[in-house]
């Protein structure tokens, strides 16, 4: 896969760091570096381990769907895709005034910091 600046004639929200761009699912980067750094969101339905993870990943769901409502935001591709079954394209996706949503999530208390060797516990 190419880096690059991509057009999503739909942009859909399908978790807190996972949206569809025509069909495609994508994960969100935050900024991060592939496979070394990201940010990470509450599982949603099933793949929750508690209720109040459930509840957060409602949530977080919300607050991507109201960034993703603005106009002129740019999906730009990192050029890998996740290890997950899917091979999800690593994207991040900015705003017109430049912020980067993951970030945003992230800085809002929506997300936390990712990395290979954490797995963050969202019922405790």
């Amino acid at each position: 896969m190419i880096a690059g600046l991509i057009v999503c004639a739909s942009l859909i929200v399908v978790d807190g760091d996972t949206v569809k761009c025509d069909g495609q699912n994508m994960r969100l980067l935050g900024e991060g570096v592939p496979f070394v750094s990201g940010i990470d969101t509450p599982e949603i339905g099933s793949h929750a381990k508690c209720m109040k993870e459930r509840k957060l990943a409602l949530i977080a769901k919300g607050r991507l769907k109201e960034l993703l409502a603005e106009k002129g935001l740019r999906v730009v591709l990192s050029g890998a895709v996740d290890k997950t079954p899917s091979h999800r394209p690593l994207v991040n996706i900015y705003r017109t005034n430049g912020e980067e949503i993951g970030r945003k999530l992230f800085k809002e208390g929506f997300a936390r910091k990712w990395s290979p060797k954490q797995r963050n516990d969202w019922c405790n």
